[in-house]
């Protein structure tokens, strides 16, 4: 058995979660490959050195001094060294960043530097071969991961090197620059290196035990879902959780690898397992796996008589939409009128224009905009199992003076979405969950 190990920031934050690392890696033989992030936040009012990465870009970028954000960034990297009790070089590695630092220095060179660094001190600190991810994670001309390439460079890799650490949040475009992922890019990188080996298992090491029914600072002490389906945590993660990289999902789930979150603080809870599915689950136990949402939603309701006569409505009133460039979320219709529900940043600019052209091109009899407003997902791979769901769900919020805007279930039964107000955001969470309990 082959497991991939991701962990984040605050896992690394210091020598000390160093320790907490090397103890989990060594727990379990069979944990041969760790994707380090660069170091979180030690405490409160802590700064992360990937934000203190950004900071020195931006100084180096506008001629303002950064001498002083380096030498925090150095600090931090000789305050691990030293705690660890390691022998490498780290003085030339800090020196040869420095002597790359200049006004043409891509920022995406500079922020992947903190995982770099990170990643050389593991690697000595476990024993393990360090392997640049720029040596096997390749980026196209599209801007997108070359998994073929990706894939057959790590595997040539590991059977040369059966333990290695490697940086997480970037890799390497095809002209030899340095390309990173999005903010929390560590996570795809450890999901691509599991996908690129065929591993057992990809374990994601955080701060917290595993994923919330529900977001904490909602509902105190939630409780921990123990295993989620791919379909359930990409809804669940769509709506607002925060819990793994959006893009994560998709390397393991294409190989059906199993993947865990897990608590560097507590290595023996039990976190939470995704799978593709599970094949013994009870279909007594809560029906609702998790709940998630955002606010800030608008929703544009269409209206016409003998709508659903004019063939094209909809799609050409689409196209207005796609012609200003706005992303839309979804579309809840009736036969005489339709719903468009869209972030409402999405509209701000452009408002103007976007009811000029619906009433120009679609001649509707009214066009009626509804601002904030929340979106809540109630996902759960057994809802299509259980009679009478959206009943309680709806019967639930009435009961508690909660209006809903908007009703929408999706068509693999796994997910309902409900829109209430803005100001019912929190309160609706707080009935969902009593609910789910």
């Amino acid at each position: 058995m082959i497991k991939v190990l991701k962990f984040g920031g605050s896992s690394l934050a210091s020598g000390e979660s160093f320790a907490k690392v090397k103890r989990i890696v060594e727990a379990d033989p069979s944990r041969a490959i760790v994707v380090v992030s660069a170091p979180g936040k030690r405490f409160g009012g802590d700064t992360k050195v990937t934000d203190l990465l950004y900071i020195l870009h931006a100084h180096i970028k506008y001629n303002a001094p950064y001498n002083d954000i380096f030498e925090k960034i150095k600090d931090r990297y000789r305050e691990i060294y030293a705690s660890c009790g390691l022998k490498q070089d780290l003085e030339t590695e800090l020196v040869n960043i420095e002597a790359n630092l200049n006004k043409k220095t891509s920022v995406d060179y500079i922020v992947s530097r903190g995982e770099y660094l990170n990643a050389r001190l593991m690697a000595e600190y476990l024993g393990y071969k360090f392997v640049d991810s720029a040596d096997w994670l390749v980026f196209g001309y599209n801007g997108k991961v070359n998994f073929e390439q990706t894939y057959e460079n790590l595997a040539s890799i590991v059977e040369e090197n059966s333990r290695i650490v490697i940086p997480g949040f970037y890799g390497v475009n095809p002209d030899g620059s340095i390309k990173t992922f999005s903010r929390g890019g560590s996570d795809i990188t450890g999901a691509i290196a599991a996908a690129a080996i065929d591993a057992d298992m990809y374990e994601n090491w955080t701060d917290v035990s595993g994923i919330m029914t529900v977001d904490p600072r909602i509902v105190a002490n939630p409780r921990p879902i123990d295993r989620v389906t791919f379909s359930e945590l990409r809804e669940l993660s769509y709506m607002g959780a925060e819990v793994l990289h959006e893009e994560t999902v998709f390397p393991v789930r294409s190989k059906n690898i199993p993947l865990y979150i897990k608590n560097t603080n507590d290595m023996n809870a039990p976190g939470t397992l995704i799978m593709e599915s599970f094949d013994d689950d009870d279909k007594g136990s809560n029906f609702i796996t998790g709940i998630s949402g955002k606010k800030n939603y608008s929703i544009i309701t269409i209206a016409k008589s003998r709508m659903n006569e004019e063939i094209g409505y909809i799609r050409r009133t689409l196209e207005v939409f796609e012609n200003l460039g706005i992303s839309i979320e979804h579309i809840p219709s009736s036969i005489d009128s339709f719903s468009i529900v869209v972030a409402s940043s999405a509209i701000e600019s452009c408002l103007h224009d976007l009811i000029s052209q619906i009433n120009e091109r679609l001649a509707p009899d009214s066009v009626q905009i509804v601002n904030e407003v929340s979106l809540i997902a109630i996902v759960g791979r057994k809802l299509a199992d259980n009679i009478g769901i959206a009943g309680r769900i709806f019967t639930a919020l009435g009961e508690n003076n909660i209006n809903i805007r908007m009703i929408e279930q999706g068509a693999d039964e796994i997910n309902i979405i409900i829109g209430v107000n803005d100001t019912d955001y929190a309160k609706a969470i707080k009935v969902l969950y009593a609910l789910s309990e």
